[in-house]
């Protein structure tokens, strides 16, 4: 396929002086806003070296698109100097003068006339997912990232809509493609990948070049200022300018962006009625007809393809840089020599091969590991590989362990190693001879030449001490003041200890846990049990200096829980009564940490710590906080304050925890503002979890928090982690995203790392990479399992490179990227305002897009919109991640809820990022309650909702049961027993358990999806026109967001100018 329109383009921009993290300020002058990643240096956005654009290798038909996609940083920094992603905080006089012309005021102006959204997306020619070389629509398996989404132009003014062309399978449901093009196209030969329809123009459509067909548009008053830096009327091309940016002369500076973004303002452009969210264009002609939201890419349509196309089947691991499965899917995996996605996921299968080629597509690399992740009991749990004596087998270079991807030379006597190439000699007692192909002969039997998953016994050099650990211990730390008591909290807490301490996490095949557990209560001092198994009663010891932290006990604090279950019974029975009739309010928090941390240095074990806290810390002792919330600060230079924590107390509490392996978990339950910032800092460096119920009522939030307690408890955990990720030469990891704290530049640090925690890897180039080679990650962490052994989990994954970006968008991975994406902005928000952080996120969408359009696509309209195949829902969840409550500069929201979501975020792996920025909703009104299948979910819009439907949505952190206000009276008989929806109480929490197919089949799916998910989910019931209803409005993703924020229609529109800018 020729590339000829675009071989010959000079780069893009040459870099500009000054441009490097945004120096005086975020658009201070002639500084150009920098595409680049977070504080990278100056980005060029230049076309690809002239010599190396061969033509795009279009994926072989019958290879399976890679579903997915990806995201590059370009500082190219020795390892250890990390220069800040994100640049300085801009100077005051920030890129966009009028302060309200945030990203936010997208939403605050009122919904566009229908004319104008339409006008706004006919410069669009949004639609026709372009199918490939054939005329019906393509099979699932051929699309390739050669077969990019494309949309149609949009009707000219007042014209019919036209059938949609032939489409490719991601269409959603509601258009089923026509089977055949329709006659009007007589295609003229099959058109080429991705490229508009051959053959003519649709009817209708202005194409390039024609101006807007039809009377200009009619009189829609348009509220806000018309939109900047386009010189043509929108929908034509632009002009063919010298090629690239066209480069305004050195003192003028940017085309000045258009204002939601930032920047002022310039007159209406001609021929281009109104803008984004509406402009004054005052002209008449017939009204026009409402964008049709089916033709944007779908969510829902891309997830249902894939589970079509691979769900059910077997992955094998097999091949190098092959793209897995989506995570919404279901699949078996067979390891066959690279890591199972659910270990390890990367935002592209295929690196480019240069820093100039990860530079100008400025698509991130990344991986994201989650160590422990829950293996499907139909999938081989690891091997435990035992080297004895001499433990594993490692390279006597680089120190990567014995994998797949070392090569046996010499008969077998040496190996050469893939990371480094050093050659090594094999020890005699591993020596093995090698067969006709080169393979040793017990290839198969090893786990550490076969597979990508492995752990190996550790020797005494991987212990603390040189001597083995003890098993690990668990204390459970209730607050037991005022608040606490009287909402019931310490009593629940009790019970459902005496029958969840059976359940403590254990080796397979193993009668009982070897975990250790310990009880302290406190308020202003604590309280320590000793609970021997040999005392009729347990004996309580007081602490009341908590400036000077020790425990008073040794012997009998931590116990087994089989040996001491009278004692611990007697305990939790006596604990509620013993302070029932407390009147102290105050708590100390520090000292409780610091206490647990002494209790393990005494033990030499590592553990974790369970923290049952009420309010903020204001007793005088170490880490005493006092309420510095201030709505004040929202959207100002300091809004960051509210996000950091308080310095001193807590940041060497965190790396006393790392030391020790003392992991925390806290369960909050505050009526008011705790400072969740410095509270959360260190479970959020020691690998720990926290939790949040507000204004907690036992009766209704009882059962979810219980939930949530007993999947803490009971998960697979490793403790006193430390991992490093090695890769091959050309690349290596350079930045690190998770609940880790680090101490140098490489080890990653965890106190405790479970199933559901995953560390997100930024990788960098430090050289060329080589098409054969491939590049190869290897992560090796140590740990000490649950039953006190010291062992070295394994993962290993190979991936392609490559010189062709088209390769690099064809092996992206949606859902891989935006978990970076999310993890970098909350980084990045710590030390910038949140305007600059979104302007770059969205700066990043449009060059990462642009990149494609102007190197991998066919020519074809500018005022079409191309979208990579693996990368077509980027948008959606990108415009999602800005409406996160971290992102936006609302007063509405709480201090302490943006702060948890951010935390939070920072240690979600791939699957629990899709779910929570794009929810799902499922239509419950018209399921065949005989069937197991679950309700195909549908788009997370209003317009999706029915009045007479009842629809469940969940995201892994909140659940809601929506119901419409003309639900039939049977649905809501057979669902709640009541005659109709006028008798349903106000904050019901749970649906009654009745004996009928419906309300059975709707309680099936709500305990599946409970039981799937790494959180318990407090369901909650809203009526539609109820004032609950706006926090589930909330979950809309497609619609405009409620602090602020535009629908996904608004923001493709914004990023398809963004790109059009760009391309002119």
């Amino acid at each position: 396929m020729s590339q000829q329109g675009y071989v010959a383009a000079p780069p893009y921009s040459q870099a500009q002086p000054g441009m490097g993290g945004y120096p005086a300020g975020f658009g201070s002058g002639p500084t150009q806003p920098m595409y680049g990643h977070y504080g990278g240096q100056p980005q060029a956005f230049s076309g690809p070296p002239t010599g190396m654009m061969k033509s795009p290798v279009s994926s072989a038909p019958g290879m399976p698109p890679p579903p997915v996609s990806s995201h590059y940083s370009p500082n190219v920094q020795q390892n250890g100097a990390h220069p800040q992603r994100y640049p300085a905080p801009p100077a005051p006089t920030a890129y966009g003068q009028p302060s309200q012309s945030t990203y936010h005021s997208m939403a605050s102006q009122a919904p566009p006339p229908a004319q104008q959204l339409t006008n706004q997306m006919s410069a669009m020619n949004l639609g026709n997912y372009a199918p490939g070389p054939m005329q019906s629509p393509p099979p699932p398996t051929s699309s390739g990232a050669q077969q990019p989404f494309q949309m149609p132009a949009l009707p000219g003014m007042g014209q019919p809509q036209m059938p949609p062309g032939p489409q490719s399978p991601q269409m959603s449901p509601q258009m089923s493609p026509p089977q055949s093009p329709p006659a009007s196209m007589s295609m003229s030969g099959p058109p080429m990948a991705g490229s508009p329809m051959a053959g003519p123009p649709m009817a209708g459509p202005p194409m390039a070049g024609s101006q807007m067909a039809g009377p200009p548009m009619a009189g829609s008053q348009m509220a806000g200022p018309p939109m900047a830096g386009m010189g043509t009327p929108f929908p034509g091309p632009s002009p063919p300018g010298a090629g690239g940016f066209q480069q305004p002369g050195p003192g003028q500076g940017y085309p000045q962006q258009p204002g939601q973004f930032g920047g002022q303002m310039a007159g209406p452009q001609p021929g281009f009625p109104g803008a984004f969210p509406g402009g004054a264009g005052q002209m008449s002609g017939p009204p026009q007809k409402k964008r049709d939201p089916d033709s944007v890419p779908s969510t829902t349509q891309v997830i249902e393809d894939d589970q079509a196309k691979r769900g059910g089947q077997v992955y094998t691991t097999n091949l190098r840089g092959q793209v897995p499965p989506l995570v919404t899917t279901d699949f078996t995996v067979q390891d066959q020599g690279n890591a199972s996605p659910r270990f390890v996921r990367c935002t592209t299968y295929s690196l480019p091969c240069t820093a100039d080629l990860a530079k100008q597509c400025q698509v991130p690399l990344a991986t994201i590991i989650k160590p422990f992740a829950s293996v499907p009991k139909n999938e081989t749990p690891l091997y435990v590989v035992n080297h004895g004596e001499t433990g594993p087998i490692r390279c006597n270079r680089c120190k990567a362990y014995m994998c797949p991807y070392m090569q046996f030379i010499d008969g077998g006597r040496r190996y050469q190693c893939g990371f480094c190439t050093c050659v090594n000699e094999v020890p005699v007692f591993y020596f093995q001879h090698l067969d006709h192909m080169g393979r040793r002969v017990d290839f198969y039997e090893k786990p550490e030449l076969s597979l990508g998953s492995y752990e190996f016994s550790a020797t005494m050099d991987y212990c603390k001490n040189n001597k083995p650990p003890n098993p690990p211990a668990y204390i459970f730390m209730i607050d037991v003041s005022y608040t606490n008591i009287k909402s019931g909290l310490v009593k629940l807490v009790c019970d459902e200890l005496k029958t969840l301490l059976d359940k403590l996490p254990r080796e397979e095949g193993v009668e009982s846990s070897a975990i250790k557990v310990g009880f302290v209560t406190y308020n202003k001092i604590l309280h320590f049990y000793n609970v021997k198994s040999a005392l009729a009663q347990p004996q309580m010891m007081v602490v009341s200096d908590t400036a000077e932290m020790f425990v008073p006990l040794l012997d009998g604090f931590l116990v087994n829980y089989q040996d001491s279950r009278a004692v611990i019974y007697n305990l939790l029975d006596q604990i509620p009564d013993m302070f029932a009739d407390t009147n102290e309010s105050e708590t100390v928090f520090a000292p409780v940490i610091q206490a647990g941390v002494e209790a393990f240095k005494a033990a030499e074990c590592s553990g974790k710590l369970f923290i049952f806290h009420s309010s903020i810390p204001t007793a005088e002792a170490p880490g005493k906080l006092k309420n510095r919330d201030d709505k004040k600060l929202v959207n100002t230079e300091k809004e960051k304050t509210l996000f950091q924590p308080v310095k001193g107390v807590y940041e060497q509490l965190s790396k006393d925890c790392v030391a020790q392996g003392c992991s925390v978990d806290l369960f909050l339950f505050p009526s008011q503002y705790l400072d969740m910032a410095t509270m959360a800092d260190v479970p959020s460096h020691t690998g720990g979890s926290v939790y949040k119920y507000n204004n907690f009522q036992v009766e209704t939030d009882g059962e979810h928090f219980l939930r949530d307690l007993r999947k803490d408890v009971e998960k697979s955990i490793g403790f006193d982690a430390i991992m490093r990720v090695r890769t091959s030469t050309g690349f290596r990891a350079t930045d690190f995203f998770g609940a880790i704290h680090m101490n140098n530049t490489t080890d990653v640090e965890m106190a405790a790392v479970d199933c559901d925690k995953a560390v997100t890897v930024e990788l960098k180039h430090d050289d060329a990479l080589s098409e054969e080679a491939g590049a190869l990650i290897q992560c090796a962490l140590l740990y000490t399992s649950v039953s006190g052994q010291r062992r070295l989990r394994i993962h290993n994954i190979s991936l392609n490179c490559s010189s062709q970006l088209s390769e690099l968008y064809k092996s992206c991975e949606t859902d891989s990227l935006v978990n970076f994406f999310a993890k970098t902005a909350y980084r990045a928000i710590l030390n910038q305002p949140l305007k600059s952080v979104r302007e770059i996120l969205v700066n990043q969408t449009a060059h990462m897009l642009a990149c494609y359009r102007k190197n991998c696509a066919s020519p074809s309209a500018a005022s079409q919109l191309i979208l990579p195949d693996a990368m077509k829902v980027f948008p959606v969840y990108m415009n999602s991640l800005m409406k996160t409550a971290p992102l936006v500069g609302s007063t509405e929201l709480s201090t302490d809820d943006r702060a948890h979501q951010r935390l939070s975020a920072m240690a979600m792996g791939v699957e629990d990022t899709q779910l929570w920025l794009y929810p799902r909703l499922i239509p419950l009104h018209n399921m065949e309650s005989g069937s197991e299948a679950v309700p195909a979910p549908i788009r997370c819009s209003e317009e999706r909702l029915a009045d007479s439907g009842m629809f469940l949505l969940e995201n892994g952190h909140s659940m809601f049961l929506w119901l419409g206000h003309a639900s039939p009276p049977d649905l809501i008989q057979s669902i709640f027993n009541l005659p109709s929806l006028a008798h349903l109480p106000a904050h019901m929490s749970a649906l009654p358990d009745l004996d009928n197919p419906q309300s059975k089949k709707v309680l099936s799916i709500i305990n599946a999806l409970l039981q799937k998910r790494p959180n318990s989910m407090k369901l909650q019931i809203v009526k539609q026109k109820d004032k609950p209803e706006m926090l589930f409005r909330q979950f809309l993703v497609e619609d405009k967001g409620l602090h602020g924020g535009a629908s996904y229609m608004d923001f493709l529109c914004y990023v398809h100018r963004e790109i059009r800018q760009l391309l002119t």
